[in-house]
């Protein structure tokens, strides 16, 4: 479904006619974000970055009330973990954005006789999860606005309240600051026609969400940036005791029940310390699935093949009933020892709920057999972890295994998405690489929406070789 940009300038709207409602909508709110972005973009790089700093901190100020909206709106996910999200989020965002130039002359590389210039790409089009409908919109708001651009919305239809508030509170901080409220909108009652049409009219879009509506914005016939599907594989070194990682595995796997693509997925660890792991697991709060259990639950977390809806996002005792387990009071999340993985067992597909896979493995090659395996039966071009302090194998683990980030003794569910404590970009919108058929392989940042002009001298002194010394030399 391609359509005509009717505000790319020096081009009428003679298509305007064919347009159906819902596309005039859409149309009408980039008219406005247009109108905003162009005043926008004449802004001094210290007004910008103010416009900035404010959504993020309203976001922070507000982040109590908008998580406990997005938790009862979607009935995904915990209030407590989602107010950390709102507030760690923005927090590391503003942290990273506010040292960086994004406007006009941005870098001048003397050695090559280059200028370069950040040029806003316009009116960026966001398609946001029903698993992050605040974290995201604010997240895409602040890195879009960096870079001289203005943001429309299109929120999942589970999510379009709290989506709704949390562009109501940006646009507020932007009026107190008189900057053009316009620069962040929303669709209020979004359709599946609105995203279609999000994504054919806005001059980028950034898609956050499951493989189809990524693979709908790759079609769209404008620039899109995806992100693909999570299995988080977590690898522990023999060097590495059970109690200085099982606490980072296991809190990653139950934050916001385990909802997030980053969410540790496998723990891949040493057959020697299986006592170890287990006892560690069960004394945090896991619930180990006994064999006669394993059948019966598997068929129910994954009918068809496919993960159980119901299960999404809920909490551990939820999950269990609805997998016909009965678990202690208190329990936190189940777990399952499995011996196969890859295709021969579906414990290792993306469990958006706080269920964790365990396998034992007899040497650090088959670790990161298991681990590639696993990742290219499901989530290859996304992230891994390694709890390590070899460092042979930590780089051994990162040259094979197909994923675009691997954290280093880090919790993934906050790491991987970028911290302040790495060097990653903080984002909502992880790029999983030709694996996960994405057109960028890190974390989406501003540097991403502008695009670059690129000013080019005579290189001072440059010395041109000889056909012989570039052949031969």
């Amino acid at each position: 479904m391609v359509f005509f940009n009717p505000y790319i300038k020096g081009r009428s709207m003679t298509m305007s006619n064919a347009l159906t409602e819902v596309q005039k909508e859409v149309q009408a709110l980039i008219e406005k974000g247009r109108v905003a972005q162009q005043e926008f973009e004449t802004w001094s790089q210290e007004k910008v970055d103010e416009a900035v700093r404010v959504i993020g901190k309203a976001v922070y100020d507000d982040g109590d009330r908008l998580a406990k909206l997005a938790a009862e709106e979607t009935q995904m996910g915990r209030y407590e973990d989602k107010i950390l999200k709102n507030k760690g989020k923005s927090k590391a965002v503003w942290n990273k954005l506010k040292h960086q130039k994004s406007r006009n002359i941005i870098r001048y590389i003397e050695d090559e006789g280059l200028i370069e210039v950040a040029k806003p790409m316009g009116v960026i089009g966001a398609v946001t999860p029903t698993t992050n409908p605040t974290m995201t919109p604010m997240q895409n708001a602040m890195i879009a606005l960096k870079g001289g651009n203005a943001l429309l919305v299109s929120p999942h239809p589970r999510g379009k309240q709290s989506g709704v508030e949390t562009v109501k509170v940006m646009r507020e901080a932007l009026k107190a600051i008189d900057a053009p409220e316009d620069l962040i909108q929303i669709i209020p009652n979004p359709t599946l026609e609105h995203t279609q049409a999000v994504m054919a009219m806005c001059d980028v879009t950034i898609a956050t969400g499951g493989p189809s509506m990524v693979k709908a914005a790759y079609s769209s016939g404008k620039p899109s940036f995806g992100v693909g599907a999570g299995n988080i594989q977590c690898l522990a070194d023999t060097d590495v005791a059970a109690e200085d990682y099982l606490t980072m595995v296991v809190n990653g796997r139950i934050y916001d029940n385990g909802v997030l693509c980053t969410c540790e997925q496998c723990l891949i660890y040493p057959k020697t310390d299986k006592a170890n792991v287990e006892a560690g697991l069960i004394k945090r709060g896991g619930y180990l699935i006994k064999p006669e259990e394993m059948d019966s639950f598997r068929d129910k977390l994954f009918p068809n093949g496919v993960i159980n809806k119901d299960m999404v996002g809920r909490p551990a005792s939820e999950v269990a009933e609805l997998g016909g387990l009965t678990v202690p009071e208190g329990t936190k999340f189940i777990f399952v020892q499995i011996e196969k993985y890859g295709a021969d067992e579906l414990f290792t597909k993306e469990k958006l709920c706080p269920v964790l896979a365990t396998i034992g493995y007899d040497t650090w090659e088959e670790a990161i057999t298991i681990a590639k395996t696993n990742l290219l039966f499901e989530g290859a071009g996304h992230s891994a972890v390694v709890h390590s302090h070899t460092t042979e194998n930590i780089e051994a683990a990162g040259k094979a295994l197909p994923v675009s980030r691997v954290a280093v003794n880090q919790q993934g569910s906050s790491g991987l998405g970028g911290a302040m404590n790495n060097g990653l970009n903080p984002t909502g919108t992880l790029g999983c690489g030709s694996w996960g058929n994405n057109s960028i392989s890190e974390n989406l940042w501003w540097t991403h929406l502008v695009n670059i002009s690129r000013v080019a001298y005579v290189k001072k002194d440059a010395e041109i070789p000889t056909d012989d010394e570039i052949w031969n030399s």
